[in-house]
């Protein structure tokens, strides 16, 4: 058992929720988003994804549901994404768990976006992709979306 269940480590594969068929480039591991500095990597960047989650999100009028719902997933070197994973926690980061009504739905539409751009990185003479760790944060009032991060 994990001493810490929910950091920021490696996501390993769990025959219940996740793809079969997904594959990873490297040796199953994945860098963090963030360690080459070039923000989000998807097409539109971020302002498409919050877009698509405006679009799609069926704002709950849910009192109590307030806080932070974090998404963790690997995009594969081909754009590809599995391995999601989530934890709510309250305004105070205590862990809390959210109407399946929110969070269902923010799952679904984080599954559903497919613009996301491989991590490169150039290895001597050669540009090699690689596989990576993305999170959404969802700042959570009465059921509504009020900010995504990063």
């Amino acid at each position: 058992m994990l001493k810490y269940p929910n950091s920021t480590g490696d996501i390993d594969f769990d025959s219940t929720l996740d793809k079969k068929d997904f594959q990873l480039c490297g040796k199953g591991y994945g860098y963090q988003y963030f360690n080459d500095g070039k923000g989000v990597l998807y097409e539109g960047e971020k302002k498409a994804i919050e877009e698509s989650f405006r679009e799609k999100y069926k704002s709950q009028n849910a009192q109590k549901q307030t806080g932070l719902i974090r998404i963790r997933f690997l995009v594969n070197c081909k754009g590809e994404t599995d391995r999601f994973r989530l934890i709510g926690t309250d305004e105070n980061y205590q862990e809390k768990t959210f109407d399946k009504s929110i969070t269902e739905q923010l799952l679904t539409i984080a599954k559903e976006l497919k613009g996301w751009k491989p991590k490169v990185f150039q290895i001597k003479n050669e540009m090699l992709a690689y596989d990576f760790y993305q999170y959404l944060i969802f700042k959570i009032k009465d059921g509504q979306i009020t900010e995504i991060l990063p």
